[in-house]
């Protein structure tokens, strides 16, 4: 026989379970906001741009093939400024208490598709430290790649800033929460429905219907409760054995 369940069981299983949906979802969003606020560190983002130009020469202010050369300089441009070479010296300048590897693991460079325009991305919990690495890595590239390339076709277009009231990039603790809210949501209609489905006792006379595949002819309602409830205080009197109850 094929089960099938209705809009109404559905709606009878989530009232059921309202309050278990409630707490999973208001844990959740509990951790999620102390996490959020009290456990992850603030993690601030500064940017400055290099643009890759043509070289100081006498040729016509604008030269497609040198553009061209450019762009296809860039790529390598991008790995040159996050090597050792660059890094050292920053590292060195800056007297930053940390290796390569991690200054590396700062900074992000990206360069749009087609555009002779270089972003360095640096991410730091100090938001004038991200600033600085982010303006001497620019500035120790652009000394670097004249005697790395044997080309001076790099200035430094935009120079990162971080400004007086500067906000975290990471974490965002309302996204965070509103990801929690939608999960712990979720996680609390799952268990709701794992445990419906792990319940077998029987409970009314729906569940005898469908855990025998016939039909109830009739229902044997408690009699006595009903007419001690209904009978007046003093004829409410205890029976003892042996002893009938007459009528007037």
């Amino acid at each position: 026989m094929e089960e099938t369940i209705s809009l109404r069981e559905l709606m009878r299983t989530l009232g059921k379970r309202l309050n278990l949906i409630v707490l999973i979802t208001c844990t959740a969003v509990l951790i999620s906001g102390i996490i959020s606020y009290f456990v992850i560190t603030p993690i601030y983002q500064a940017s400055t741009q290099l643009l890759v130009n043509q070289a100081k020469n006498e040729q016509p202010a604008f030269n497609p093939a040198e553009i061209q050369t450019n762009l296809q300089l860039i790529n390598t441009y991008n790995v040159i400024i996050k090597s050792p070479a660059i890094l050292d010296q920053v590292i060195q300048e800056l007297d930053l208490n940390m290796s390569a590897g991690q200054l590396n693991g700062k900074i992000t460079v990206q360069s749009e598709k087609d555009s002779q325009v270089v972003n360095v991305t640096v991410q730091d919990p100090d938001p004038r430290q991200a600033s600085e690495i982010a303006n001497k890595v620019a500035a120790v590239f652009q000394e670097k790649i004249v005697d790395i390339m044997n080309v001076d076709n790099v200035s430094i277009l935009t120079k990162a800033d971080i400004g007086e009231n500067a906000s975290p990039v990471k974490p965002k603790p309302l996204l965070n929460i509103a990801i929690a809210f939608v999960i712990g949501l979720m996680v609390g209609v799952g268990v709701s429905f794992l445990l419906e489905y792990l319940d077998n006792t029987v409970k009314t006379e729906q569940d005898v219907e469908q855990t025998l595949g016939l039909p109830i002819l009739g229902v044997i309602a408690t009699f006595e409760e009903q007419n001690m409830e209904r009978a007046p205080r003093n004829e409410r009197k205890p029976k003892l054995r042996g002893q009938t109850v007459g009528t007037k």
